[in-house]
C-alpha cells in the first residue's frame, strides 16, 4: 500500500505500529530523501492478508497522524521511465 501524506517525524515502527492493528505487516518503510535523510513525507506498507490489508485501507485513509489526514491506497507498480521515455515523442 502506498500511504502519503506522512507527518515529517513518522518512522518505519510508527507505520508498522499503524498498520498492525488490522493484521500481520510484512513492511512498512517511509521514504527518506537521500541528500537530507529526511522523510519525504510518503512510504509503503506490505501485509500478509489482502483482506486486512483492505480493511486497514478503509479504516486509515484520512486519518489524522501527527495533526495531518494520511492517504491510503493500493500501491502501483514501479516504471521504468527511461525506457518509457523512448517510446514518447519528445
Amino acid at each position: 500500500m502506498y500511504v502519503s501524506n506522512l507527518g515529517f517525524h513518522v518512522t518505519d515502527e510508527d507505520l508498522r505500529k499503524l498498520f498492525a492493528d488490522f493484521g500481520v505487516v510484512d513492511s512498512a518503510k517511509v521514504i527518506m530523501d537521500r541528500m537530507t535523510n529526511q522523510s519525504r513525507g510518503f512510504g509503503f506498507v506490505e501485509m500478509q492478508n489482502d483482506t486486512e490489508a483492505e480493511a486497514a485501507m478503509q479504516k486509515l485513509a484520512g486519518k489524522e497522524v501527527e495533526g495531518r489526514s494520511i492517504s491510503v491506497s493500493k500501491a502501483k507498480p514501479k516504471t521504468d521511465n527511461f525506457s518509457n521515455s523512448r517510446n514518447s515523442r519528445w
